[in-house]
């Protein structure tokens, strides 16, 4: 109990200076009466508007709902946003101009790089709270990743963003001068990586085994 009151202390100090920050939480506070929903649909949003703090959306949901809900309704929107971006892209692609972007040299040198790795190298960039996840999310559209296998990185890769973020906080010196947060948050990327790396396997083994009784 007392570490998690520390923790929302940390967390309260991290944004209080933040005029945005104090924003989103006084907009959290005042719309309680819908409920999580707030807390979920901004960093649904953000998965459209990449512009948007997502780090501050994801620290004010831990302030306002706690660490475990904060947790549960940043990481709901953010995977269901970048889930209906991917749909969103896939079904676009019977236009000319998404089809140009697709083609381009150097999307196609992207996407056949995801296409040869798989999940490994998507999950680890999603991981990271400052790598570009709006665009990561339109380049999977583009590669012949299934819904279900983005589905699995997206869930897993944006479980361990946001809890790193609520753990951790948005200062990066927090690594340095707590080595104990850098271990946990590490073997938390192991575990979730090797948990996928082991789904990943049996969607595939799956999908080769109904294909060969298809043929």
């Amino acid at each position: 109990m007392n570490d998690d009151v520390t923790n929302l202390d940390e967390l309260d100090d991290l944004i209080a200076d933040n005029v945005i920050g104090d924003f989103i939480i006084r907009l959290l506070e005042f719309y309680g009466s819908f409920g999580p929903l707030p807390g979920i649909l901004l960093p649904f949003i953000e998965a459209f508007l990449p512009i948007l703090p997502n780090l501050v959306f994801i620290l004010a949901n831990s302030l306002v709902y706690g660490l475990v809900f904060g947790f549960l309704y940043s990481w709901i929107g953010a995977s269901v946003g970048a889930i209906v971006v991917f749909i969103l892209i896939r079904k676009s692609e019977r236009f000319n101009w998404v089809r140009r972007i697709k083609y381009q040299r150097h999307i196609q040198r992207i996407t056949n790089f995801f296409d040869r790795r798989g999940f490994g190298p998507m999950f680890l960039l999603l991981c990271f709270p400052f790598s570009p996840s709006a665009l990561i999310n339109v380049v999977a559209a583009f590669t012949r990743m299934s819904l279900q296998s983005f589905i699995l990185t997206v869930g897993l890769a944006k479980a361990v963003m946001i809890f790193s973020v609520s753990y951790v906080g948005d200062s990066l010196a927090s690594f340095a001068t707590e080595p104990v947060k850098t271990i946990v948050v590490g073997v938390v990327v192991g575990l979730f990586w090797l948990i996928g790396k082991f789904i990943e396997k049996r969607i595939t083994s799956k999908a080769d085994r109904d294909d060969g009784e298809t043929n």
